[in-house]
């Protein structure tokens, strides 16, 4: 296949090696020191203490690759609106728009039934310009279950975890999402498919849309987080917000939040990607992880105030260190 990684960051850095390995043409959409590194080095995975290169194409403009069979969409939220408006000459009516990425998707309501379908969130897709440029037809999601961290530009570290679930974005099965699940497993992926891909988006936000914004705001790790009762409680009460407006738009969770913390707790001392980024000096995805929550709860007609709470709190916070562009 023809494939382009949009991002090559942990998770797309870490899918582009495994299917340039496999055999496949990959190319990589980058900038600054990334595609330099990309271009002197190629590109390089750290893992079982082992370093594999893969040498790739690089650029920063998408009209240098053609149409592609896959692309990889691996950014954080705050990117999308610029991928939207330059993705155009990677598409073709065949190509897989494959999104490897944390919260809700601008797609996700097109995928729970007539109530919803067709939605656009707000704290997603402002203008509907996302939508416009990568239709729900084309694309399919995909939620990660894997720790990656970019050790320097163009270098990704695998620490743990090998899943990838996929799923038609309009929440139905299909041939071309087996097939593409079978070309993940022979790439050495844990490749599973979805009937639902919006379950599985859901479940795996349930849990990392607390963790993340709290952990920004505090710098503490996530044991730390649960271990404080008073800070562990805040977090049960927004997850029992979350729980009841998953269960009204037909996604409902059969745990209860101390079921996921101790799932959580399990991970050891654990620095979230949010809190990464805010080290790092990066903009903050708030609005796909709690943003997007708190306005599903108008929708459904859920109170959410330990989620407003939470998102106003990590709002003020990386606003007040510029990570926070207002849309």
């Amino acid at each position: 296949m023809k494939v382009v990684i949009y991002g090559a960051g942990a998770i797309g850095g870490w899918t582009g090696v495994k299917l340039a390995q496999a055999g496949h043409e990959v190319g990589v959409v980058a900038r600054g020191a990334t595609l330099e590194a990309l271009h002197e080095h190629g590109l390089r995975l750290i893992e079982g203490g082992l370093t594999q290169t893969v040498q790739v194409k690089a650029s920063d403009k998408p009209a240098d690759f053609g149409v592609q069979d896959l692309v990889v969409v691996a950014v954080k939220g705050p990117a999308m609106a610029s991928v939207a408006a330059q993705i155009a000459p990677l598409l073709g009516p065949q190509t897989i728009v494959l999104t490897a990425m944390n919260g809700v998707p601008w797609w996700f309501c097109d995928g729970l039934g007539r109530d919803f379908a067709g939605r656009r969130l707000k704290s997603i897709d402002p203008n509907g310009a996302i939508a416009a440029a990568i239709p729900s037809a084309q694309t399919v999601g995909c939620v990660v279950h894997a720790s990656c961290l970019v050790e320097a530009p163009g270098v990704i570290r695998h620490h743990q975890g090998n899943g990838l679930i996929v799923g038609e974005a309009t929440g139905e099965a299909s041939e071309r999402v087996a097939a593409l699940t079978q070309t993940l497993v022979a790439a050495g992926f844990n490749a599973t498919m979805s009937a639902q891909i919006q379950r599985d988006v859901w479940y795996k936000l349930w849990g990392n849309m607390t963790m993340n914004p709290v952990s920004a705001i505090t710098g503490a790790t996530t044991d730390r987080i649960l271990g404080d009762e008073l800070v562990r409680g805040f977090v049960t009460s927004i997850m029992l917000e979350a729980k009841e407006i998953g269960a009204r738009f037909g996604i409902p969770i059969d745990q209860a939040p101390a079921d996921r913390h101790e799932v959580t707790l399990k991970l050891g001392a654990m620095k979230t990607s949010m809190l990464q980024d805010v080290q790092a000096g990066k903009a903050v995805e708030l609005d796909a992880l709690v943003g997007a929550v708190r306005e599903l709860g108008q929708l459904t007609r859920v109170a959410t105030p330990y989620t407003d709470a939470l998102l106003g709190l990590a709002r003020l916070h990386a606003s007040t260190l510029g990570l926070y562009p207002r849309q």
